[in-house]
């Protein structure tokens, strides 16, 4: 990852994926027809991964139903899969999208963040923060394909990416809405969107928690292009050429030098960023309120 791997211990080693994942095939693969010759898929439990070689693309599904909510596990699973890809140099783009109708990702597991020990809601945080790492930073051109709802850590992950498609659907909203929750974005969290969408849009989405319908997330402008939502990963598609007709090199030291300083921040106070979220999370008045949201959302679906 080109701006701070030195930095960093790799994924594999900090989030220790083999011993968290009894039974999940990391780097199964299988012949996919129609995906050119020698393609095949591959992926894990909670990730799938239809690559065309020849073209250079990858589309990497997130199946973690219902809702893709982003478990430790799957927090996992992605990094794995697009590190995965980074290393294979037949690939230079990748499509992010949502095998689970309806929804592109509910966001975080609010089960790893209410009534854990401190060590692991740590844990946790800091597989947060190596996904987004690891994505902000991506030699890869990324493309999210948002086929469904795309909350909070949903959002975060599209923002990582260097362009956003949205399926034109009133119920598809887009955002990060963790006030809503009585909890507060991080820093970086607010960086990223603030990258996407200008300071002042930025603090009024952020403090109001806003979900953008698509109409609105063309026009503030956390989205890039609103379609049909039979049209989405097929313009996903579409984007990710134009994108790769520039020389890597070229691209990828762009992006580098237009994201080095949020994500430098974020590498700087890693530590820091983890010890205040379990402080913030650990406290009685948060735990009730994510307690009694989960309740909320048991009793719905009863």
């Amino acid at each position: 990852m080109a701006l701070a791997a030195a930095l960093r211990v790799p994924a594999r080693v900090l989030l220790r994926a083999g011993a968290r994942l009894p039974g999940v095939a990391l780097g199964l693969t299988e012949r996919v027809d129609g995906w050119g010759d020698g393609a095949r898929r591959f992926g894990s439990q909670r990730v799938l991964v239809e690559p065309d070689a020849g073209a250079g693309v990858a589309v990497m599904k997130l199946k973690n139903p219902p809702v893709n909510t982003l478990s430790l596990e799957f927090l996992t699973e992605l990094v794995i899969c697009l590190e995965k890809l980074e290393n294979d140099k037949s690939f230079r783009g990748v499509v992010l999208t949502s095998d689970c109708p309806g929804v592109f990702s509910a966001g975080l597991d609010l089960t790893e963040m209410c009534g854990k020990s401190p060590a692991h809601y740590a844990e946790y945080w800091k597989a947060v923060q190596e996904l987004w790492l690891q994505f902000y930073q991506s030699n890869l051109v990324l493309v999210s394909a948002i086929n469904g709802a795309c909350p909070a850590g949903g959002c975060l992950m599209t923002l990582t990416c260097d362009y956003r498609v949205l399926a034109d659907n009133p119920r598809y909203c887009i955002g990060l809405n963790e006030t809503q929750l009585g909890i507060v974005a991080p820093f970086w969290f607010k960086d990223t969107l603030e990258n996407v969408i200008g300071h002042r849009a930025a603090e009024r989405a952020l403090q109001l928690g806003l979900l953008f319908p698509p109409a609105e997330a063309l026009q503030v402008g956390i989205v890039d292009q609103v379609v049909p939502e039979e049209q989405v990963q097929s313009t996903a598609l579409s984007a990710i050429a134009q994108w790769m007709t520039i020389p890597d090199h070229a691209r990828q030291l762009t992006k580098a030098m237009m994201r080095k300083a949020t994500a430098s921040r974020l590498i700087t106070q890693r530590d820091a960023d983890v010890q205040n979220f379990v402080s913030f999370i650990s406290k009685d008045s948060i735990q009730k309120s994510l307690q009694l949201y989960l309740e909320r959302l048991k009793e719905k679906k009863g």
